[in-house]
């Protein structure tokens, strides 16, 4: 039996690596499964599409994070007593998010809208974790600084899959509703005198607002009446955030 070779340089040549280009495929593996690749400088990454990127499955589960949230559910099934994460256990939280944010980056660039929106918002459900139940105040702090960009990646594979369905105006929802939740982080993350000034000159709102600018234009005119139905709710709400974005659609529509 001849010996398997280990050498990749044939199959690195097969598939060029072009200089500031996402080049990414998917593949079938040896077992029948698809797998993702990015093709690098140096090489490849592999990644498996469900579950941790690189296959693992610490403890038996799908992810760390699915096997710490399970731990807390089971402490809180027991007692009151609070649930807390430590040093070790965050940065490794931490380094898995970094696997899915990779993981997104290529499928987004593949078209595959559906898994972008899961691993953006899990990746956002850690966060959120980490803030609840980490022991150092560092580690429940230092990953609200990628909020913004994960957000606004969420919200274009919404928008993005909303128009493969030729579903304009949930698309311009989803843009809304984006621009809106980086509107909240903005405010609860900015002293007063700067957050407006931040929120407008973030690069995350000003890609979204490219996005929905694009689209109203196109919206039959029927779905005015909605729209100004929205305007109106917003109104009602005192959600007056969302009603300047509703008007300015309105506006656009002519």
């Amino acid at each position: 039996m001849s010996k398997r070779s280990e050498d990749i340089a044939d199959l690195l040549r097969d598939w060029p690596h072009e200089r500031g280009r996402l080049v990414a495929r998917l593949i079938d593996g040896d077992d029948g499964t698809p797998r993702l690749q990015v093709r690098l400088d140096l090489g490849l990454l592999q990644m498996e599409l469900d579950g941790r990127p690189d296959g693992l499955r610490p403890g038996g589960a799908d992810s760390l994070f699915d096997l710490l949230r399970a731990r807390r559910d089971e402490a809180a099934a027991i007692g009151p007593r609070p649930y807390s994460i430590d040093e070790d256990d965050c940065r490794a939280l931490r380094e898995e998010a970094v696997q899915i944010y990779h993981r997104y980056v290529a499928l987004f660039g593949l078209g595959d809208y559906g898994r972008v929106v899961r691993d953006t918002r899990r990746n956002l459900a850690v966060f959120d974790f980490c803030r609840q139940h980490a022991e150092q105040p560092q580690d429940r702090l230092v990953l609200e600084q990628f909020r913004p960009s994960v957000l606004a990646m969420r919200t274009r594979a919404e928008a993005e899959a909303a128009i493969e369905r030729r579903e304009p105006r949930e698309a311009v929802a989803a843009l809304d509703a984006g621009i809106d939740e980086l509107r909240h982080f903005f405010e609860a993350h900015s002293e007063p005198e700067s957050r407006e000034e931040l929120f407008e000159r973030s690069g995350e709102v000003q890609l979204l607002r490219g996005m929905r600018d694009a689209l109203v234009p196109k919206l039959p005119a029927s779905q005015r009446a909605e729209l100004e139905e929205r305007l109106r709710a917003a109104l009602d709400a005192e959600n007056y955030e969302l009603a300047a974005i509703l008007r300015d659609e309105l506006r656009m529509m002519g």
